[in-house]
Order: C-alpha cells, then structure tokens, then sequence
C-alpha cells in the first residue's frame, strides 16, 4: 500500500500550486481521501476531503480557494490551491483511512 504525494514548492502570496497524490490501486476506493497539513509548532488538520462519489469537504480556511479532485483512471488525489497565503505554509499530506502519505512542503512567502 503506498500514497505518494508530489507538487510542492514555494510560491508567492496570491500564487498557486497542484498537489497529487498516487494511491495503490488496492486502496483507492476507500472513502474519504483527503489532504490534511501540518504547519509548525501546530496539530495536523484537515484541509479537505472527497469520496468516491465526488462529495467534497472543505476547512472554512480554505473554502474558495483550494479544489479537491479525484482521477480515477490515474489513482490520484489532487489538491489545486489559488490565491495562496502565507498562514498556508505547511506540510501536506494524503490520506486514505489508515493510511498517510510521506508528505509535501508548501511554502507561501514573497
């Protein structure tokens, strides 16, 4: 089993990025995938999740601004962020039931 995330970087305030997540085959079809972040010296919190039936789910911090979407044809979770903040600064990871990526850094700074 394995979540692979990709497409982190630093990026300007008002900037955007695209996170993706490869999921193992075997477990693409649990519900929910999500994305959750880290930033330092806080807790891990969700950011956003989807289901397989493409209901989303958002953190008000990040409604309007960030897209979760799912391909099913490819395996992956992706997370497009627009109009990036600095208090988006963090470490995200996928996540499906048990299961966590290794993590991507997202630093938002001018």
């Amino acid at each position: 089993v394995q979540l692979q995330a990709s497409g982190g970087g630093l990026v300007q305030p008002g900037g955007s990025l695209r996170l993706s997540c490869a999921v193992s085959r075997s477990i693409f079809n649990i519900n929910p995938k999500g994305w959750y972040r880290q930033a330092p010296g806080k807790q891990r919190e969700l950011v956003a999740t989807i289901t397989s039936g493409g209901t989303t789910n958002y953190a008000d911090s990040v409604k309007g601004r960030f897209t979760i979407s799912r391909d099913t044809a490819k395996n992956t979770v992706d997370l497009q962020m627009n109009s990036l903040k600095p208090e988006d600064t963090a470490v995200y990871y996928c996540n499906i039931f048990r299961f966590w990526g290794q993590g991507t850094q997202v630093t938002v700074s001018s």
